[in-house]
C-alpha cells in the first residue's frame, strides 16, 4: 500500500514507538474506519437516485405517524 509520505514517516514511528507492526496499525484504521467510508458512499448513491427521481422517499411525518411518534 503506498501511503503519503508524511503518513508513511508518522506510521513508522508509531510502529517504532510501540512495538507493533506498521501493518498492524493500518489494519486497525481500515477496520476502524471502513464502516463510515462505505457509509459515505451509499450516500452519495442514494442522494443521486433520490435528485434523479429513482429512489423512492417518505416525508417524515408519514414515517412518525407510521410508528405512532406524530404529534
Amino acid at each position: 500500500m503506498r501511503l503519503p509520505t508524511d503518513v508513511e514517516s508518522r506510521l513508522a514511528a508509531l510502529s517504532a514507538l510501540t512495538g507493533r507492526s506498521k501493518s498492524f496499525y493500518a489494519v486497525e484504521a481500515i477496520v476502524e474506519h471502513i464502516d463510515d467510508l462505505e457509509d459515505a458512499h451509499l450516500s452519495a448513491e442514494i442522494l443521486a437516485r433520490v435528485r434523479a427521481g429513482t429512489e423512492g422517499r417518505v416525508p417524515l411525518n408519514d414515517l412518525l405517524a407510521d410508528y405512532g411518534l406524530a404529534d
